[in-house]
């Protein structure tokens, strides 16, 4: 008995553990058209009247022989390059001293 609840004790963490790391990983949107501009930095689709500039690196998927013209779907996640903090006006009492 205790064999068979390590077993699933272990198979309850993996679970657990792989929904942490699915949950922690950046929404993924998609964007199709056909291909403007391409170079080793972005790829450049047209989305109705507007252009997509969507940036790539090394470890971006792509096949051989795209070139412009083509129909392609682009599958991207945003990420944050920076963050700037503000300070929020301050709030004004509305209720006079007595």
């Amino acid at each position: 008995m205790s064999k068979k609840l390590a077993v699933l004790a272990g198979f309850v963490a993996g679970v657990v553990l792989a929904a942490l790391a699915f949950a922690a990983s950046a929404k993924t949107y998609q964007v199709t058209g056909p291909v403007l501009e391409i170079n080793n930095d972005m790829i450049a689709v047209q989305k109705g009247k507007d252009r997509w500039e969507i940036a790539r690196d090394g470890s971006t998927k792509m096949p051989a022989g795209v070139k412009v013209g083509d129909k392609v779907t682009i599958e991207y996640r945003m990420t944050a390059t920076s963050v700037e903090v503000k300070s929020a006006p301050a709030s004004k009492s509305t209720k006079k001293a007595a």
